[in-house]
């Protein structure tokens, strides 16, 4: 299968430009994230379908065969059509700015209240500027709700109505933030009562993580060549992911200066958290990375670690990584059905192992990179081994239940 490094059209550079394009007519930091998540999961499905070059058809495809089969709710899915809507106007040459829909005009108290608590949010609680965006659209969206329903002054609302407020909110996580909105303004005085209580609470069905066994991840790392230029890149690249468990974005963005090979250390900045990180640059994380900026990696003074491997020479896209993870588990003929392939497994996979051989939950964090220390809860989920540890005998069946087991009465 030919790859965008053999010269044909790139999914990754349609992807940059109009990252760049949108960037340049100042776009949101926020706004940049959520349309490079978006076009990331175009660029999985891609991969996983042998597509190599984008055009407006595949994305189209991408609609009704991706979103349409994952109970997305609508929001999301329009959400989806916005980004595609985009990149097929930058792929026509053609550009047309979003229209958000008309929100009403807010009233000076409301202003007010949502002001001095999002900067609440930002000084005390360390809320980032996407977070924040994200907050003041919800908080506006719930006053246009508040006014269809007659009620043009919060004060004068009452439990009845903030729940029909609340009801016609389409994003359900924004619950959350009304929520978190109206125990502020019942703190502050502004309301009598605090209406905090009748919001509808919203909670995303848990799910557990993919993980892969140790043997299988060996496996997909044993599946590089690392005789040629792009096998060590890639190995170096995987090794990364699959010992150290960085993400597929700080390890396309990882810079020649932030390894420290005199004390076998790597220092990073999380491109998804903004916290450093500071990882030991095991024995065979440190041969690998020689190798391939030994012998590997082309000439050039870009301070990027890893480049691609044919003219231009620039700096590798998460894409990259993520397409090497899908083509060797494949070519280590690992069964991946019904679970995640993505370069992220290898986190989960790290975790799960790590846990599994007896750290603690707080070691397996500072590896990862998490701040919070409930970050990690989740992984506790597929801890099996240490589980067994107190699993309970159940006691031996006997009276009426042993005569049930035998058949000797029905119920």
């Amino acid at each position: 299968m030919p790859t965008p490094e053999d010269g044909c059209p790139s999914f990754d550079s349609l992807e940059q430009g109009l990252l760049r394009l949108l960037q340049g007519k100042a776009y949101g930091k926020g706004t940049l994230n959520n349309y490079h998540r978006k076009l990331r999961q175009l660029g999985r499905y891609m991969v996983a379908h042998d597509i190599v070059t984008y055009d407006p058809f595949v994305g189209q495809r991408f609609i009704d065969d991706y979103c349409s089969t994952r109970g997305l709710a609508a929001a999301t899915r329009q959400g989806f059509q916005t980004v595609l809507r985009r990149l097929d106007d930058f792929y026509v040459g053609q550009y047309h700015r979003q229209r958000k829909p008309d929100l009403s005009p807010l009233s000076p108290l409301y202003s007010t209240c949502m002001d001095a608590y999002l900067e609440q949010s930002r000084e005390t609680d360390g809320n980032r500027d996407a977070t924040i965006v994200g907050k003041r659209y919800v908080l506006r969206e719930f006053y246009g709700h508040l006014e269809s329903l007659g009620c043009h002054d919060l004060r004068e609302a009452d439990f009845a109505l903030i729940g029909r407020a609340c009801l016609l909110q389409n994003n359900k996580d924004g619950w959350a933030v009304i929520r978190m909105f109206l125990r502020y303004l019942h703190a502050a005085a502004v309301l009598p009562r605090d209406f905090s209580t009748i919001v509808p609470s919203f909670k995303r069905a848990f799910r557990l993580p993919s993980t892969y066994t140790e043997d299988e991840v060996n496996r997909v790392e044993d599946a590089i060549d690392t005789q040629s230029h792009v096998g060590k890149r890639d190995f170096a690249m995987l090794l990364l992911a699959t010992r150290l468990g960085m993400r597929s974005g700080d390890i396309a963005n990882l810079t020649i200066a932030s390894l420290d090979f005199t004390h076998d250390t790597i220092h990073i900045t999380q491109e998804k958290t903004g916290e450093p990180l500071h990882l030991a640059m095991i024995p065979a994380v440190k041969t690998a990375l020689a190798d391939y900026l030994k012998n590997g990696r082309p000439e050039s003074g870009l301070p990027s670690v890893f480049l691609r491997v044919r003219a231009p020479f620039e700096k590798i896209t998460t894409s990259v990584v993520r397409y090497g993870t899908t083509k060797y588990f494949r070519k280590a003929g690992i069964d991946t059905t019904g679970k995640k392939h993505g370069p992220h497994v290898f986190r989960s996979s790290l975790a799960s192992s790590m846990i599994n051989h007896g750290e603690s939950y707080d070691v397996v964090r500072k590896i990862l990179g998490h701040a919070d220390p409930d970050a990690v809860k989740h992984y506790a989920r597929v801890d099996i081994e240490r589980l067994r540890a107190y699993a309970i005998v159940p006691p031996a069946p006997s009276g009426g239940f042993q005569e049930f087991l035998d058949g000797r009465v029905l119920v």
